[in-house]
């Protein structure tokens, strides 16, 4: 029974291990957010994560993380009306 203990946890160890090794060296620097302003010049080449709307009727600031076509990666932070009104 000790035998299939230590087994188990050398087995989750390795996982663990092995998940930190695939964490990208650029997801762990952390970047400034820029809060967006009305007519800005953003330069979006693809998208990597986008925030879900929160459930509340009012509005919410979210960040969005993008790369650039420089490869640079960003945060951007910028209002949105909550999914959460009804009109009833």
């Amino acid at each position: 029974m000790k035998a299939l203990a230590l087994l188990a946890l050398a087995g989750v160890s390795c996982m663990v291990v092995a998940e930190e090794q695939s964490t990208p060296a650029h997801a762990q620097e952390s970047l400034e957010v820029e809060r967006y302003e009305y007519a800005m010049d953003l330069d979006i080449a693809r998208v990597i994560e986008s925030p879900d709307i929160p459930d509340v009727c009012q509005v919410v600031p979210v960040q969005m993380t993008y790369e650039d076509h420089q490869g640079k990666r960003h945060v951007l932070e910028y209002l949105v009306m909550g999914k959460g009104c009804s009109n009833g």
